[in-house]
């Protein structure tokens, strides 16, 4: 297995209210872990909303004795949840605060993602680019419903606009995923800052190229940045397969 990280302020924004966590080594019962947050609220708020909810998540999954991937990171993600709800509560300067998540762990064949927000999870092969999460958000709720094109939503003002996120109420809505992976795939996962900026079919272009995993990672953020780099940006691209050796 092989991963890289990028997190990276863009254009626009004065502070980088993203937050990532990568470990290809064991954090508690599970084989690996990797997170991507992406904060919202006012001042220092969704750089506080973020950094905790991943803080808290981690140290969750260090203590718990599941050994179910899923029961390990619904129990991270809800002890996430409960952390930066009670801070805003208990803090009026950070009142409203919340902060999207989306966490992946590689077990044998089988990534299992879980998401809250709009933050997202893609595989990515030489056929193609398939997002694996679903967003909350208003405007995709608008595309499942017909109210709006796939295309009309890229460009819509309110785009930005989600409707889940860790940290806005007592308790959270979850979603789980687990989905097989086969040999050459690369695992896409990233904030908002890049998915509004950088077409599916260009990650796809630069990911599928053939470049190192570090170079394409890179290759993402500064493209997100040459498109406007209107929010903060975070990828991180894991290569689960790297390390094995194929029989003769």
């Amino acid at each position: 297995m092989k991963s890289f990280s990028v997190t990276d302020v863009g254009q626009k924004r004065r502070e980088n209210q993203d937050y990532a966590f990568t470990s290809e080594d064991p954090i508690g019962n599970l084989p690996n872990l990797f997170v991507v947050a992406d904060g919202m609220g006012g001042h220092n708020a969704g750089d506080f909303a973020s950094c905790c909810a991943v803080s808290v998540l981690v140290d969750s999954v260090k203590k718990d004795m599941s050994f179910n991937p899923i029961k390990i990171i619904r129990h991270a993600v809800e002890a996430a949840n409960q952390q930066v709800y009670l801070a805003a509560v208990e803090d009026s300067a950070k009142a409203g605060m919340g902060t999207t998540l989306v966490v992946v762990t590689i077990v044998g064949r089988y990534a299992y993602v879980a998401n809250v927000g709009d933050s997202r999870m893609y595989l990515v092969n030489v056929d193609g680019i398939t997002q694996v999460t679903r967003d909350h958000s208003l405007i995709e709720e608008m595309v499942r419903i017909g109210e709006l094109t796939r295309e009309e939503a890229r460009n819509h003002p309110d785009k930005n606009i989600i409707t889940r996120a860790v940290g806005t109420g007592e308790t959270v809505e979850i979603d789980f995923f687990d989905v097989q992976l086969d040999e050459g795939v690369r695992i896409l996962m990233c904030s908002d800052g890049l998915s509004n900026m950088v077409p599916d079919e260009e990650i796809h272009d630069i990911l599928a190229s053939g470049r190192d995993i570090e170079e394409g990672t890179r290759m993402l953020v500064d493209r997100a940045n040459e498109n406007g780099g209107k929010d903060n940006i975070t990828a991180v691209v894991i290569e689960p397969f790297t390390d094995e050796v194929k029989e003769c």
